[in-house]
Formats: C-alpha cells, sequence, structure tokens
C-alpha cells in the first residue's frame, strides 16, 4: 500500500513529469480537438485553438492552467488535468471538437 504522501486523491504523485506553476494571466483548456479518436490539438478559453504540442509547451510555460504534463507510453508528452474532486474540469469530460 502506498503511503498518503506517494498519492494525489487515488493516482501516484509522480504520475505527472511537469506540474508548471500557471502565470496569473494562464488560459484554461475548454475543448478538446480530436482526429479519428485521438487528442491532436486543444481549445483556450480565449477561443485560440492549439495544437497538442504547443498545448505542452505552452503549459510548461506557464500559460494554461489546471494542467499537467505526463508521458505515454510511446514516450510522447501530453496534457493531463490536474487531480482534484471536480471530474467536470477533466479534459476527458470536456467537449470535443472534431
Amino acid at each position: 500500500m502506498k503511503e498518503k504522501n506517494e498519492m494525489i486523491g487515488d493516482l501516484p504523485r509522480n504520475i505527472n513529469k511537469n506540474v508548471p506553476t500557471p502565470n496569473n494571466d494562464a488560459q484554461s483548456i475548454r475543448a478538446i480537438i480530436k482526429n479519428s479518436g485521438e487528442i491532436v490539438g486543444y481549445e483556450l478559453s480565449n477561443g485560440k485553438r492549439i495544437n497538442k504540442e504547443e498545448g505542452v509547451q505552452m503549459a510548461k510555460n506557464g500559460q494554461i492552467a489546471g494542467v499537467a504534463v505526463g508521458v505515454s507510453r510511446k514516450g510522447e508528452e501530453y496534457l493531463r488535468s490536474l487531480p482534484d474532486e471536480n471530474e467536470n474540469n477533466n479534459l476527458s469530460s470536456l467537449p470535443v471538437i472534431k
């Protein structure tokens, strides 16, 4: 059993590669953009649409709030919702744009 300080909710603390500190003017993600079922981009709270790589870089720079950077099994960086008690703000719960 994992100790409490090794967990964030039900997830291991080290699941995220990078948890950036958002800037005061950071945007949030209001929709995800998918192509053939795969996330290829994001729509930000200011209406701007960006691709997945831009999203990762913006998050690392503190320009997107509420996300961490994870690494897939294939070694690709991607954005993850920060765990909290609200499932409505998880990326998987946001509207999808095709």
